[in-house]
């Protein structure tokens, strides 16, 4: 059985390191796991007055619905995390019964300055918890977007922390077989 994942970026630079993670973790991702990168550039803020969904809306729900599990790079703006992504969640979460998103498996990586996305992340898991994600707790996964680790492209280089991301990503796949009684 192929695990599903849906990763979700909350910068909307091409060139971004948080981008950079989920297609080195896409290009790398473990036997049995398939990871798509949500598009979130045309997805508008969410609004509860539009009568119908915008075609990029639609399209994010799908992917949703088509997941079986999420990893979120987590970029960090302010000590929060970034709009982009915070919007995601919410159009998925205003489903009925907050069926696109409710118990499933997610795990949470960032690279930024100083801590790495921490404090972003601390805030991503509060808004899991109302969510009903179930967010992976180890092995986390902060990385410095700067001395080297990524190049101008915004691609993972650094030898020890692409070694990390594999092991988050094997993480959610044993999370995500776990969550549902698979072995």
């Amino acid at each position: 059985m192929t695990v599903r994942v849906l990763g979700l970026s909350g910068s909307l630079r091409a060139k971004s390191t948080n981008r950079g993670l989920l297609r080195y973790a896409q290009a790398h991702a473990p036997s049995g796991m398939k990871i798509h990168i949500a598009d979130l550039l045309d997805v508008p803020f969410y609004n509860a007055d539009l009568a119908e969904k915008p075609p990029a809306v639609q399209h994010l729900l799908h992917e949703f619905a088509e997941a079986d599990a999420l990893l979120l790079a987590c970029t960090e703006y302010n000590y929060s995390i970034a709009p982009a992504l915070k919007n995601a969640l919410d159009w998925a979460s205003r489903e009925p019964d907050n069926h696109l998103l409710r118990g499933k498996a997610a795990a949470l990586i960032g690279a930024g300055g100083g801590m790495g996305t921490a404090r972003a992340q601390y805030h991503l898991r509060q808004i899991c918890v109302y969510l009903d994600l179930q967010v992976m707790t180890k092995p986390e996964f902060f990385a410095s977007a700067f001395n080297n680790n990524f190049d101008t492209d915004g691609s993972l280089q650094d030898e020890k922390l692409q070694e990390k991301l594999l092991q988050s990503l094997q993480g959610l796949q044993d999370w995500h077989q776990q969550l549902h009684g698979i072995s």
